[in-house]
C-alpha cells in the first residue's frame, strides 16, 4: 500500500517552489572577478547553455527525463525540462570575458571585473600637501 496525501493547494506551490529552486546559485566577489556557483546535479555537460546579450547572463541547463513506459510513478518530485536563470551584470563587470566550467554537478561561471571598477589605494599627502587641495 502507498502512502498519499491530498491538498489542492500543495501542487501548485510545490511547483513554484520547485521552479525557483531548481537551479540554486551563491555568488561570490571576489578581488578581481565574481563567481557565480549554480547547482545543476544530473545535467548532461552538452545540454548546458551559457549566454551574455546586452548585460544579461543566461544559464540555461535541460535534464531528460529517464523511465521505460511500463513504469508507474508512486512518487514524482523530480524535475525535468529545461531551466534558465538570467541575471542582469553590472556594468562594472567584464560580460565579453566571461568564462564557465562544469565539475560534479556544479557550474562556476566566472566573470572579471573591469580595471577601473577594481579597488585601488589613494596616496594620503600630509602637512603643507593638504592646502593645495582646497585651493
Amino acid at each position: 500500500m502507498y502512502l498519499t496525501t491530498y491538498d489542492p493547494f500543495a501542487r501548485a506551490t510545490r511547483r513554484a517552489f520547485n521552479q525557483s529552486t531548481v537551479m540554486p546559485l551563491d555568488g561570490i566577489r571576489r578581488d578581481g572577478d565574481v563567481l557565480l556557483r549554480f547547482d545543476v546535479p544530473g545535467i548532461d555537460p552538452e545540454s548546458i547553455e551559457v549566454t551574455v546579450d546586452r548585460g544579461v547572463l543566461s544559464v540555461s541547463v535541460k535534464r531528460a527525463e529517464e523511465h521505460a513506459e511500463s513504469d508507474k510513478f508512486f512518487v514524482r518530485e523530480r524535475t525535468f525540462g529545461t531551466f534558465t536563470r538570467r541575471l542582469s551584470l553590472s556594468k562594472n563587470l567584464n560580460a565579453d570575458a566571461v568564462e564557465a566550467a562544469y565539475n560534479n554537478g556544479i557550474l562556476e561561471v566566472r566573470i572579471p571585473v573591469l580595471e577601473q571598477a577594481k579597488p585601488r589605494k589613494v596616496e594620503v599627502r600630509q602637512g603643507d600637501e593638504n592646502k593645495e587641495l582646497a585651493a
